[in-house]
C-alpha cells in the first residue's frame, strides 16, 4: 500500500510540473474543430481510392492534399516540429484495384528526442466509399467511416505537437483501406524499412456515433479490439504456445488491457469494453497489416456500429434513409475517443519499450522472472495473474527500482509460487510512466516473431 501512494504521489507531481495549469494535452480537444474537419472531409464529395488523384476540390487526391497541408500548419506553430511526406506506392493487382493505382497516405512524424527510433502510431483511413466497392464516382460523404478516426489523427497531432516526448510519434491517414488495407500495408512496410521499433499502433476506424441503428446508444463506451493469438505466427512458436501458454497474452492483447487500464483512471470519459478478437466478425481494418508483421496494434471502434449509415449509396427506402453523412455523427463522442487516443498517446511516448521477460517455473516449488533492460527505464513492474483471470489487476506484485542508477534490475524470484497456476509478465516504467505488459510466454514479447 506504501509502494502504491508512493507511485500515486509522483504521479501527480510529474504530471503538474511540465504541463501547469492545463492538466494533459487531452484537455485541448475540441468537438468542434473535430466536426469541422470532418466537413471538410465530406467536402470532397468522394474520397474513393480510385476516384480523381488531381481534381483540386473532388476526390482521394484532393483529401490527401489537404491532410498533408493539415499537418503542415500544425508543424509550423511548433517550430516545424512535424515531417511531414506522403508515404505511397503504386498498387498494380487487386481485386477491388482493377488497374494501376497510386495510393498515398499522409504522414506527420513528431521525432522524440531520447529514443526516436522507438514509435507510436495512431493512424485512420482517409478514403471512403458507398455499397458498391468499386464506385468511385457516386458521392460517398465517409463522415464516420472514417472521417471520425481521420479527424481524431489531426486533432490529436493539433494537442500533442507542443510537447516533447522521449519515443517518436507518427501520425498516419490512410488510403486504400476500403479496396483491401493497402495503406495500412504501405505504412506497416515503410515502418520495417525505416527500422522502427514500433511500441504501438492505435488505429481508428468508425470512432463518431453513440447509437445504433435500433436506437441502442452507448455514449460513452468505446471498442477496443485486439488479436488473440499471433497473426505472425510460426509454427515452432505456436508449439511452445501448446507447451507453455500464452493464447490470451499476446503485445496487442495486453495493449488493450493497458488502454483499458488507462480509461479506467477518468472515469468521467470515455470508457474502453475489451472485444477479444482481431476486429468485427467476418470484417478488418488497417491494423491488420501491421499485426501480419508482428507490431502490437489494436482498433478503436464506437461501442454500437449503424450500420445502415456505413457502406450504403445515399438513398431513402420505405421512409429509412441511408448514408454516412454528418447529421448521424455524435462530436462529443468523437471527442471523447480522440482524447482517450491522446492519453494513450502522450503515456507511451513517455514509456519505455516493454522488456522481453522468460519465466522459469517448470517442476520447482518457486519461480524465476527474467527479463531484458528497456532504454529509458528507472523501474520494472512484475505482475502475476492466476491463469483463468482476465486482467493484470490493480497493483503489481511488486515495483522494483533500484538505488544505484547504473545497477539495472532483470529479475526477481517468487519462493513457494509454482509457475504453473500463474501468468507472470513485466512492465517498464520511467517515472510514473509504465509500458504494457510484457508476458513471460511464448510470442509475449513486443517485437517481431524470428523466422
Amino acid at each position: 500500500m506504501v509502494r502504491m501512494i508512493k507511485r500515486a504521489l509522483l504521479l501527480a507531481a510529474f504530471l503538474a510540473a511540465p504541463l501547469g495549469a492545463q492538466t494533459h494535452p487531452a484537455d485541448s480537444v475540441s468537438a468542434e474543430r473535430l466536426r469541422g474537419d470532418v466537413e471538410k472531409l465530406v467536402s470532397f464529395g468522394t474520397r474513393h481510392t480510385l476516384s480523381s488523384q488531381t481534381d483540386p476540390e473532388r476526390g482521394i487526391g484532393a483529401a490527401v492534399d489537404w491532410g498533408l497541408a493539415e499537418f503542415k500548419r500544425i508543424g509550423a506553430k511548433c517550430g516545424d516540429c512535424l515531417e511531414v511526406l506522403p508515404v505511397s506506392d503504386t498498387i498494380t493487382a487487386a481485386p477491388r484495384i482493377p488497374t494501376p493505382t497510386l495510393v498515398r497516405n499522409a504522414v506527420a512524424i513528431q521525432r522524440g528526442t531520447e529514443r526516436p527510433n522507438e514509435v507510436v502510431i495512431v493512424q485512420g483511413h482517409i478514403d471512403s466509399r458507398v455499397s458498391g466497392a468499386l464506385d468511385f464516382t457516386s458521392d460517398a460523404p465517409g463522415a464516420n467511416d472514417d472521417g471520425s478516426g481521420t479527424a481524431l489523427v489531426i486533432e490529436a497531432a493539433r494537442a500533442l505537437s507542443g510537447e516533447t516526448y522521449p519515443s517518436t510519434i507518427i501520425y498516419a491517414l490512410l488510403s486504400g483501406e476500403e479496396q483491401g488495407l493497402h495503406g495500412g500495408r504501405i505504412l506497416a512496410d515503410w515502418a520495417e524499412a525505416q527500422g522502427f521499433t514500433v511500441k504501438a499502433v492505435l488505429n481508428n476506424d468508425i470512432v463518431g456515433n453513440s447509437c445504433g441503428k435500433d436506437g441502442y446508444c452507448e455514449p460513452k463506451v468505446v471498442r477496443v479490439f485486439s488479436e488473440g493469438p499471433r497473426a505472425d505466427l510460426t509454427d515452432r512458436l505456436r508449439a511452445a504456445q501448446t507447451r507453455f501458454g500464452g493464447e490470451n497474452d499476446t503485445p496487442s492483447r495486453n495493449l488493450s488491457r493497458w488502454v483499458a487500464g488507462l480509461a479506467g483512471q477518468h472515469a468521467d470519459e470515455m470508457q474502453v469494453r475489451q472485444i477479444w478478437r482481431t476486429d468485427r466478425m467476418g470484417r478488418g481494418g488497417d491494423q491488420v497489416p501491421f499485426l501480419q508483421k508482428g507490431y502490437p496494434a489494436i482498433r478503436f471502434s464506437v461501442g454500437v456500429e449503424d450500420y445502415d449509415h456505413q457502406h450504403q449509396d445515399l438513398r431513402t427506402e420505405d421512409g429509412v434513409f441511408y448514408g454516412d453523412t454528418i447529421d448521424e455523427m455524435d462530436f462529443a463522442y468523437l471527442a471523447g475517443v480522440t482524447k482517450l487516443n491522446v492519453r494513450a498517446l502522450d503515456a507511451l511516448a513517455r514509456a519505455p519499450m516493454p522488456p522481453k521477460v522468460t519465466v522459469d517455473a517448470a517442476v520447482k516449488t518457486y519461480t524465476e522472472l527474467r527479463w531484458t533492460p528497456s532504454n529509458g527505464a528507472t523501474a520494472f513492474e512484475a505482475w502475476k495473474r492466476p491463469t483463468d483471470q482476465s486482467s493484470w489487476g490493480e497493483n503489481p506484485a511488486e515495483r522494483l527500482e533500484s538505488p544505484d542508477p547504473h545497477v539495472v534490475i532483470t529479475g526477481k524470484d517468487f519462493p513457494g509460487i509454482r509457475g504453473d497456476d500463474w501468468i507472470f509478465g513485466v512492465a517498464a516504467c520511467a517515472g510514473p510512466y509504465c509500458s504494457p505488459v510484457s508476458s513471460a510466454v511464448p510470442g509475449g514479447a513486443f517485437e517481431p516473431v524470428a523466422r
